[in-house]
């Protein structure tokens, strides 16, 4: 994504590009969110517009613009690692948010990652710290985007591809409300005089679309933000968070690759050691996770096997309790029948 994001740059302002590849992909997955809405008898409601309203605008107008920016002023494979410590955040968002318990596990793995991302921004030596800045403040926008969506998700009952598509949509919607703003002649003015906001002035929609681009718009727009989004969520559905999180800990190894041979962009020693330290934080998250899943399945299983077992008991002592009280009718019925004979034999 972020080596597609380098090369659009050049033909694109980085909001403009923000728009379009999030209209793309929202338009792109609404067909499949309608239909689950239908299959799920659901309802757009004005509750459900505002929560969109506010994934749309903590997702594409703020977190991806950032990182569209840190893309820009930066370096893509730096942009790519840092912003796939974004889980590292839900993580610690979903602890204060959802009060959800933050295990021995995720605590290791919150601080390995920070000590990766430590590494990689090198303080003490810190060469381009706007983008670095911006790339940090994406992954944490994001994580606290995540716990929102997830939230809304639990709430409003929507599928991960709805939440998606409508958080595009409404998200790009928002940023056309901005771009319209940048073209107001006293915005535009203040915009301009600094070199970091002259991209917020005069923001264009569709200019820049020719034959020679449209290619490239469409792939980010349907294949990066629209699929890639999507089966990103489909995986979490039909499996579990930690598998679908697996994207999380290859990205920061397959992007500095593919910029050096795409970009040249050229990767220090400390950013390697960096990614190995983030990834090792990831792999602890993911098996602490798939831990707790497993652990959570063997004990709904123990769950099941123990009402089953009791329900068997249950039925064996009803059994036993009716052939008791069976066993007295008849003994019962036998006194009577006793009686009745011998009064017989009487009266004769």
């Amino acid at each position: 994504m972020e080596i597609m994001l380098k090369l659009a740059g050049s033909d694109f302002n980085p909001i403009q590009l923000n728009f379009l590849r999030f209209l793309i992909g929202g338009i792109f997955l609404l067909p499949l969110a309608l239909r689950s809405i239908a299959k799920n008898h659901l309802k757009i409601n004005r509750q459900a517009v505002k929560n969109f309203a506010l994934t749309g605008l903590l997702c594409v107008l703020v977190s991806m613009t950032l990182f569209q920016l840190a893309v820009m002023y930066g370096k893509a494979s730096i942009a790519a690692v840092v912003f796939s410590s974004n889980p590292v955040f839900a993580l610690l968002f979903s602890y204060l948010i959802l009060h959800e318990t933050l295990s021995r596990p995720n605590l290791i793995s919150v601080i390995v990652s920070v000590l990766g991302l430590i590494v990689i921004m090198n303080p003490l030596h810190l060469s381009n710290p706007l983008g670095m800045t911006l790339a940090l403040l994406s992954a944490i926008t994001f994580g606290f985007y995540s716990i929102i969506s997830r939230k809304v998700s639990q709430t409003e009952h929507f599928d991960g591809v709805t939440i998606t598509s409508f958080t595009f949509i409404f998200g790009a919607l928002e940023l056309a409300a901005l771009m319209g703003l940048s073209h107001l002649p006293a915005i535009a003015n203040l915009m301009n005089q600094n070199a970091i906001t002259k991209n917020f002035a005069m923001i264009p929609y569709f200019a820049g679309i020719n034959m020679s681009t449209i290619a490239m718009i469409l792939y980010l727009g349907i294949g990066v933000t629209g699929i890639g989004f999507a089966t990103y969520f489909i995986a979490m559905e039909r499996s579990d968070v930690a598998t679908a999180s697996l994207v999380f800990f290859i990205k920061p190894v397959l992007a500095p690759i593919m910029a050096l041979i795409i970009l040249h962009e050229a990767i220090l020693p400390d950013t390697w050691v960096g990614i190995a330290i983030i990834v090792v934080g990831s792999v602890i998250s993911f098996v602490g996770q798939r831990a707790a899943t497993v652990e959570n399945a063997m004990n709904h299983d123990d769950f099941l096997d123990t009402v089953a077992a009791e329900g068997a008991d249950a039925d064996a002592k009803l059994a036993a309790e009716v052939a008791d009280v069976k066993n007295e009718l008849h003994q019962q019925e036998a006194k009577v029948a006793s009686k009745t004979s011998i009064h017989a034999k009487t009266t004769n």
